[in-house]
């Protein structure tokens, strides 16, 4: 994804964290004009969003990550049904370590829940559907998710060595104005 100026690049939202490569044409620019101790705070700042977003991200894969199983045992349960013509016996949980009896008659439909304490009836044709396209954007935003993470990784390391740079700037500017 790209941001609204060549300057501002992004990666779905994340602004690229651009390297200091010449500290003293970075320390001259106009927005640096109030010292290193402001400098540093900007990438400080800057450093702590990035790990804000880490976390936020984090969260996200590891919801996908327990979503995905989930709906697989969903699609393998309807696949059953679908191929079941005779009652079905099997235990159902009722709590933790709690299994009861169950007899299940072939159906041709089943409930599933959408979220915010809903649940509808759908065919098995049609449940299948909607898990098999569930599943798919689950893949895909894990995948992207992913993705992301690997890149603000990158930003931060970046970050990182720029908040080094600038600070390691500031000391041999001190050492040589001591010397002198």
């Amino acid at each position: 994804m790209e941001g609204d100026s060549k300057s501002s690049k992004t990666f779905s939202g994340i602004p690229e964290a651009v390297f200091v490569d010449n500290v003293d044409e970075f320390m001259s620019l106009p927005e640096n004009s109030g010292g290193v101790e402001k400098v540093l705070r900007k990438l400080d700042e800057q450093h702590g969003k990035y790990k804000f977003m880490e976390y936020t991200l984090a969260s996200k894969r590891r919801r996908l990550r327990q979503q995905i199983p989930d709906l697989a045992r969903s699609l393998e349960m309807i696949e059953k049904l679908k191929s079941e013509k005779e009652d079905m016996q099997t235990h159902f949980l009722l709590s933790d370590q709690v299994f009861v009896k169950a007899s299940i008659n072939p159906t041709k439909t089943v409930y599933l829940w959408l979220g915010a304490n809903v649940m509808l009836e759908y065919t098995l044709e049609d449940a299948e559907k909607l898990l098999t396209t569930n599943m798919a954007t689950a893949k895909k935003n894990l995948s992207c998710v992913e993705h992301d993470l690997d890149f603000l990784r990158d930003q931060w390391t970046t970050t990182e060595v720029n908040m080094a740079r600038v600070y390691n700037w500031d000391v041999k500017r001190r050492q040589a104005a001591k010397a002198s």
